[in-house]
């Protein structure tokens, strides 16, 4: 199990992919999101297909990725469909593609179309990167289980919990699917995505063994970090040697 340890705000912005896909943002409204994540070290945003020129465009100067989502947040397209819109998002500038697997599929045990559709999905896209969403709240732990060994065995980059769109998993609960993910697939690596709010429910995620955390709150996070450990000045009183007779 690797370490993960963070120095600074720039280390913590590094594990964080900064999500926005409010499905009825303005381009104002996304423009000013993608302000605040140029100030950042993120590891990428996250925003809709409809916004991945802007952000292409905004953050071309930066070190932040841009990610973007297919068959969301239901993941019952069709294989093709889901391979245009992954081709799409790649042409349009997007360095990774969040898809949400057919859980219909992992449900009725139909593994060979499930590790099927990745593979093709990861062919499709080439060298970017493929994070498949599993919506862990919804199974049970032999399904996380074959989830991540077939997206392991697919060729994806990432197994990430959710979409964000079903109730957010206790801490407990993602430490738990983190311990699963790290069994049954230990070369994938692990985002643990919704409900993460603050930077101590984010160190533990980490700490816990994730490589990355998906969230809304990614700006505020690293901001309350910057504001608690480097922003914080304190003048030393001075020493007085005083000679005892």
């Amino acid at each position: 199990m690797v370490t993960h340890n963070i120095r600074n705000s720039k280390d913590l912005a590094g594990y964080i992919n900064y999500t926005n896909l409010n499905n009825m943002i303005s381009e104002s409204e996304m423009r000013e999101f993608l302000e605040k994540a140029k100030g950042m070290n993120f590891n990428s945003v996250i925003v809709s297909p409809t916004y991945v020129p802007l952000a292409k465009e905004m953050l071309k100067d930066t070190n932040v990725k841009i990610g973007s989502v297919v068959g969301f947040p239901l993941g019952f397209e069709n294989t093709e469909t889901k391979i245009a819109e992954a081709t799409s998002l790649v042409e349009n500038g997007a360095d990774e593609i969040d898809v949400v697997i057919n859980l219909s599929y992992l449900k009725n045990e139909n593994y060979d179309l499930l590790e099927n559709e990745i593979t093709q999905i990861k062919e499709a896209i080439g060298d970017k990167v493929l994070k498949v969403i599993i919506e862990t709240k919804v199974l049970e732990d032999y399904q996380k289980a074959n989830a991540s060994k077939l997206a392991q065995k697919a060729g994806a980059d990432f197994i990430k919990t959710s979409t964000g769109f079903v109730s957010p998993n206790h801490i407990y609960e993602n430490v738990n699917d983190i311990n699963i993910f790290l069994k049954h697939a230990p070369k994938i690596k692990i985002e643990i995505s919704g409900g993460i709010t603050d930077y101590k429910n984010a160190n533990q995620i980490i700490t816990a063994g994730a490589d990355k955390i998906g969230s809304d709150y990614g700006y505020e996070i690293v901001k309350r970090y910057k504001d608690l450990r480097e922003n914080t000045q304190v003048t030393p009183k001075p020493i007085t040697l005083t000679k005892k007779d």
